[in-house]
């Protein structure tokens, strides 16, 4: 299932994988290696113009996908609210 996110990025072109969601209902999404830096720049972009975007890279990881195979990394972006007054 397409989620608000993979959506947004179909109809802008942006390349990508759907994986569905997490347990908490969080998109999950498969991107090429050397799209990272356009990617990151997206979410960026996308928090700015949408409520649910990204704003903030909250954790990374990897894992192995295949013992002596490919390393997979794993980015978890949120949004944090700047209540400045």
């Amino acid at each position: 299932m397409q989620g608000p996110l993979s959506a947004w990025l179909v109809k802008h072109g942006i390349i990508h994988r759907s994986l569905g969601f997490d347990y908490l209902g969080i998109e999950i999404l498969q991107i090429k290696p050397e799209d990272w830096h356009s990617i990151a720049f997206i979410l960026y972009v996308y928090g700015i113009l949408y409520v649910y975007g990204y704003n903030y890279l909250r954790s990374q990881c990897a894992y192995d996908v295949a013992p002596g195979g490919r390393l997979a990394s794993v980015y978890h972006f949120t949004r944090i609210e700047y209540n400045i007054e």
